[in-house]
């Protein structure tokens, strides 16, 4: 049986552009709020030796009525390319459980509530956690390693531009321009997309804010930032 331990608030608020590994937004900052009763600050003692953490935690966004198969295709191999679900990261499992690696900043205490600030994360805003161990890189890392269809880190696929109203917008905001730009470069489109003229313009929410962009092959360009009603 499984106990969710801390929850995760992360500037993700919903599935959509949410990065499909740790690490490729360096900016993504977030809050892991542990719960009682594991919010003894004593359950913590030596993780400040500690620079990156392993997360355990369960894929709450999942469609209920989504079932798990044995076959799924992969964004990275284009969406179009079947894989079995084993040899994948894909979300949709027998058991909705995942595991992220972040980088961790240390433990701060707000009105009576224990928080890890931790970056480079992969969460939706919400993600129940069940688990919190820590990187070890002699055992954890394996540079030698085979990856199959994920041996290297994915290309940088866009360039990010800023219309007048952007950045206006983003005046005196770095930090939600580094975000922003850091998000859109993964392209977070549907794989088959990709390469393709598209005249769509998509949104996402990012923070207390929405975002709307528009995609050429190679360029996509920020239109309008919305605070989020």
């Amino acid at each position: 049986m499984l106990t969710t331990i801390a929850i995760m608030h992360s500037p993700y608020k919903e599935k959509f552009a949410v990065p499909r590994q740790p690490g490729l937004v360096p900016s993504a900052k977030g809050l892991l709020e542990i719960l009682p009763p594991y919010n003894d600050i004593n359950a913590f003692s030596g993780l400040e030796c500690f620079s990156h953490l392993w997360l355990m935690f369960i894929f709450h966004k999942n469609k209920t009525q989504e079932t798990w198969s044995p076959m799924v295709r992969p964004p990275r191999l284009g969406g179009n390319k079947r894989m079995g679900v084993f040899a994948t990261r894909s979300p949709n499992r027998p058991n909705p459980i995942g595991l992220s690696l972040v980088e961790y900043h240390g433990i701060v205490q707000k009105k009576g509530k224990l928080f890890l600030q931790i970056s480079s994360l992969d969460l939706v805003d919400g993600t129940p956690i069940v688990d919190i161990k820590p990187y070890i890189p002699y055992a954890d890392a394996k540079p030698d390693a085979k990856a199959g269809f994920a041996q290297h880190i994915p290309q940088l696929l866009m360039q990010v531009q800023f219309s007048e109203q952007a950045l206006h917008f983003l005046h005196n905001k770095p930090e939600l321009a580094l975000l922003i730009q850091e998000v859109l470069q993964q392209d977070p489109r549907p794989a088959y997309k990709k390469g393709k003229e598209d005249t769509k313009i998509y949104a996402m929410h990012l923070l207390d804010f929405n975002i709307y962009w528009q995609n050429t092959l190679d360029c996509c360009t920020v239109t309008a930032i919305k605070p989020y009603a």
